[in-house]
């Protein structure tokens, strides 16, 4: 990918940090990735189709039953969709979503966030621009998992001073072997 403008370039953070012509931050689009282990699976069964029912394009990763499975490919397969531009976000689960969110946070330009309520939603996304939500099917009600999503999804990143902290974790990141 070329630089942007100020010749800064961020693996995975130039298309979530644009903006609209009016020069606000963008929310989150329609395509979201989906990935649960089988802790997740039964509140992946639930969000699918509440996402779709809300308009979103949901493409779903696995794990498709509830057998024991380990949960580190689901996550990496959404960071990848998400990185790769085929998602635009993404939701990992799995029993409390801890793991989940440092699977997730291995794929270079992720930035996950476990979120079990709608207040650390909205500043996962405002102050950290998240770009993968991580939740617990065992800790978060289907009715407050929908919330939380729909928080998650809808906010925009406030950029300013946040961007420069986001630059600081990539500039890392890039160093990194």
């Amino acid at each position: 990918m070329a630089p942007r403008e100020d010749g800064y370039y961020i693996r995975g953070y130039d298309a979530a940090m644009a903006t609209t012509t009016r020069g606000m931050p963008r929310r989150l689009g329609r395509r979201v990735a989906i990935g649960s282990d089988h802790a997740g699976f039964d509140l992946k069964r639930v969000l699918v189709p509440e996402l779709k029912r809300r308009g979103f394009r949901v493409t779903d990763l696995g794990t498709h039953r509830r057998a024991p499975t380990d949960y580190p490919p689901y996550c990496f397969a959404v960071g990848e969709s998400v990185i790769a531009g085929r998602a635009d976000w993404g939701i990992v689960l799995g029993g409390s979503g801890q793991g989940e969110q440092i699977a997730a946070n291995r794929v270079p330009g992720i930035r996950a966030a476990l979120c079990h309520d709608a207040h650390l939603a909205d500043l996962a996304r405002r102050h950290n621009n998240a770009n993968v939500l991580a939740m617990g099917g065992r800790i978060v009600a289907v009715t407050l998992a929908i919330e939380i999503a729909e928080v998650f999804a809808r906010t925009a990143f406030e950029g300013g001073r946040h961007v420069r902290r986001l630059r600081e974790i990539s500039d890392y990141e890039a160093r990194r072997p």
